[in-house]
């Protein structure tokens, strides 16, 4: 059974960074064709993509509103996702979501009914 688990959210101001954790257990980086994105919602707004990895190629993808600031990376003998996110702003306060979809190469990865699999969410505050 596939289960990916947040961690690492929490509170900091405007500038900071923070660094977001996705544990997935029931599959393994290095030998299974899944997605792993991580998501955001902030309250009365739509879910949206923030970046995007296919663990088993090492690609990524990251949303145009992040590129530069964010960088995903994994630790294949951890089965660990890596969301390092600098230069925080308030509006990028959200409850961040890691989820998984496969076997599948990530086409068409900003959208969330491609993943199966969702965690429960680390909230992210950002304070100006």
């Amino acid at each position: 059974q596939v289960k990916v688990v947040e961690s690492g959210g929490g509170s900091v101001q405007a500038g900071g960074s923070l660094r977001l954790s996705c544990a997935a257990s029931g599959f393994t980086f290095s030998t299974y064709s899944y997605c792993l994105g991580w998501f955001r919602q902030a309250p009365g707004k739509e879910r949206e993509g923030v970046a995007v990895i296919y663990p088993l190629g090492g690609s990524t993808f990251d949303a145009d509103s992040v590129k530069g600031r964010f960088t995903l990376s994994q630790d294949n003998a951890k089965n660990t996702l890596f969301l390092q996110m600098n230069s925080l702003k308030p509006e990028e306060t959200a409850m961040y979501y890691c989820a998984a979809g496969g076997p599948w190469y990530c086409v068409n990865r900003w959208i969330t009914s491609k993943y199966s699999y969702w965690g429960q969410g680390t909230q992210v505050t950002v304070s100006s």
